[in-house]
């Protein structure tokens, strides 16, 4: 019997990604609609979001709000609510979905793997022993087990209780 599973988000992506017009990040944060953009928390400076072609189950970007590049173009209010979203992401995640351990990181430029290049964010992506399956080794899939809106509502219910 042939496995199918079943990833319709992911054909966006394999075909060249979202409407490339503006700014994603820009976008989603003048947005009203959290549910729609994937917002899960937003702060002053800088929101938290579900990416909508994730590593893994979780995976989070945090982003300011303000159209910048790179770090060294933050103001430091920026930088340190950045900080604190992405520690407390990693609180919520842990919460939540119970990883074993976490991949923090920024790609600057597209050689180091940003999709986009001219919006500084984070990506916070959840780990877990044994998700480096054969997957994505012989079939370019990852299994994601449960849908990205599903998992946004688990973290905007554990995240209204927290300060950042």
């Amino acid at each position: 019997m042939t496995e199918r599973l079943w990833a319709p988000w992911r054909m966006e992506y394999i075909q060249g990604g979202a409407d490339t017009d503006g700014c994603i990040f820009c976008d989603k944060a003048a947005s009203t609609d959290d549910d729609a953009n994937l917002i899960v928390r937003r702060g002053e400076r800088a929101y938290v979001l579900m990416n909508l072609f994730p590593y893994s189950n979780g995976h989070l970007m945090v982003a300011p709000y303000r159209h910048v590049a790179a770090p060294g173009d933050l103001e430091e209010a920026e930088r340190a609510e950045l900080w604190a979203l992405l520690d407390t992401a990693l609180g919520v995640l842990g919460e939540v979905m119970a990883p074993h351990g976490f991949n923090a990181g920024i790609n600057i430029g597209r050689v180091a793997g940003a999709g986009v290049e001219d919006h500084l964010h984070l990506h916070v992506v959840p780990r877990w022993n044994g998700d480096t399956n054969f997957m994505p080794v012989l079939a370019d899939v990852k299994v994601m087990p449960e849908h990205l809106t599903r998992t946004a509502a688990k973290l905007r219910d554990a995240w209204a209780d927290r300060r950042a």
